[in-house]
């Protein structure tokens, strides 16, 4: 017994160290993202997208995308899914927070829009720079843009949960596809039976075992649910919870046929950060079962949010994300639940390096009238993106400039003083800033939730006092 579980282990990671070679990476994070998170937790990105292309960039054939399901592409690549993963560095246990798409939030360097808007805005906005730069491979511009895209989300979600993000990974439609039929499908249960043509979802009541199309039509189903998009996350979390299950389980550990069809699934269609050691968190997760992890969602003030330009947008307080996050995962301090001063004790020196004349001093005027004490104004050598500077254990102050200024990168510097908060103000604030929105027409990806021209759902609050989602048995849905 001993000789037979060693020899399947070590299957399992010859498997890994293959995988490794052929996985797609990304310069995401930076350069420290292979190291041990000094917090104490790993915090990771999942992304779902709804990509036409694979993960080196190359267009998915028409006939997978008919078979997919995929619909006909409106030129904005928009995050369907987005799920904020902590992990302590024990790896005890996992908690996975969703995101839900339609959520309202800040995107630096872009003012407030939906969340998932954020990855297409950064992509279009880079692959403009690109052409003016005069690059014309659509492949290189496919990858590179991508790339710009994925770090405006993690900013995004940075400034949202006042965390910072350790690693990231990306899926697309046919990874999903391809990821479900490779571990044999993953078991789920409705409420009520469900028949959607918008998604595909044709499903009986009670619990059932479904993979490929049935499964990205179960995830993606958000018409005719009594909650729209929020009862949409919950099958989100439920069926991530059936996989996690499902791969955890030496059923598929054990199984050579299954691990090399998950390996290649793997490489075709999912991206990580350049960085990310995957054995050795794999290591580090390897007690993990199906019971110590909890599926989530974020507060939520409005469901139905009406918007002066995106339409109706789900309302989210970051500071109730940051205490939820914070209280979840046990901390009684931090940054997440650190709350900024009044504006009164915080002076903000602003800096422009730029070439647009007085723009420091606008924007010093502009946060003056919002209460915030004018510190020193002056002109700065050239950079590329506007960026917030704060002392390292003040950067709840920060953000709250960087909120005031409609959205702008955080981070933290030894030089800057204890009560001071730095805007960097680059060409960026000027052409993407929140000061100045992109006009309708302007290339702006698609705001409201889903189609063009199709009205968003009405949507009901999240039962508080709902228990959460774990992978240790499954649990009936709407």
């Amino acid at each position: 017994m001993s000789a037979l579980v060693l020899s399947v282990t070590g299957y399992a990671w010859a498997v890994m160290h293959g995988m490794l070679s052929g996985m797609t990476t990304a310069d995401v994070i930076g350069p420290d993202a292979g190291d041990l998170p000094a917090d104490g937790y790993r915090d990771i990105l999942l992304v779902g997208m709804d990509s036409r292309t694979d993960a080196q960039g190359n267009p998915l054939p028409e006939d997978m995308l008919a078979k997919l399901n995929a619909g006909v592409a409106d030129g904005a690549l928009n995050t369907d899914t987005l799920i904020f993963v902590r992990v302590p560095n024990d790896g005890s246990e996992a908690m996975a927070v969703s995101l839900p798409r339609d959520s309202y939030v800040t995107i630096p360097g872009f003012g407030k829009h939906k969340i998932n808007s954020a990855y297409a805005r950064g992509k279009l906005a880079a692959r403009e720079d690109l052409v003016a730069e005069g690059v014309t491979d659509e492949r290189e511009l496919e990858v590179r843009s991508n790339q710009e895209g994925a770090r405006t989300l993690v900013n995004t979600v940075e400034t949202l949960t006042g965390t910072t993000i350790d690693n990231y990974a990306s899926i697309n439609l046919l990874g999903f596809y391809d990821i479900t039929k490779a571990v044999g499908g993953v078991e789920v249960c409705l409420n009520e039976a469900v028949e959607d043509p918008a998604s595909g979802a044709d499903f009986e009541a009670g619990r059932q075992t479904i993979e490929g199309l049935d499964a990205l039509a179960f995830v993606r189903q958000r018409h005719g649910l009594l909650r729209g998009d929020l009862d949409r996350v919950v099958r989100q979390q439920v069926f991530m919870a059936g996989l996690a299950r499902k791969v955890l389980s030496a059923g598929t550990l054990a199984d050579p046929a299954k691990l090399n069809a998950l390996v290649e699934a793997i490489n075709k269609s999912v991206v990580v950060n350049e960085g990310w050691d995957i054995l050795s968190f794999a290591q580090q997760m390897r007690g993990l079962t199906g019971g110590r992890i909890e599926f989530q969602t974020i507060p939520i003030v409005n469901p139905e949010y009406e918007t002066a330009t995106d339409g109706l947008a789900v309302r989210v307080d970051p500071a109730e994300v940051r205490a939820f996050l914070a209280e979840a995962s046990g901390e009684t301090g931090g940054e997440a639940a650190t709350q900024a001063p009044p504006p009164e004790e915080i002076t903000v020196d602003v800096y422009n390096t730029s070439d647009i004349t007085g723009l420091a001093g606008r924007v010093s005027d502009e946060l003056a009238q919002q209460g915030f004490v004018p510190g020193e104004v002056a002109n700065e050598a050239p950079r590329q993106a506007s960026v917030v500077r704060t002392a390292p254990d003040e950067k709840a102050s920060g953000r709250a400039v960087a909120d005031a200024l409609g959205g702008l990168a955080v981070e933290t510097g030894a030089d800057v003083p204890s009560g001071h908060v730095r805007v960097l103000l680059a060409p960026d604030y000027n052409s993407h800033g929140s000061s100045t929105p992109p006009a309708a027409g302007g290339g702006a990806p698609a705001a409201a939730g889903g189609v063009q021209g199709r009205p968003a759902q009405r949507q009901q609050p999240s039962d508080p006092s709902e228990p959460p989602i774990t992978a240790d048995k499954v649990v009936c849905v709407n």
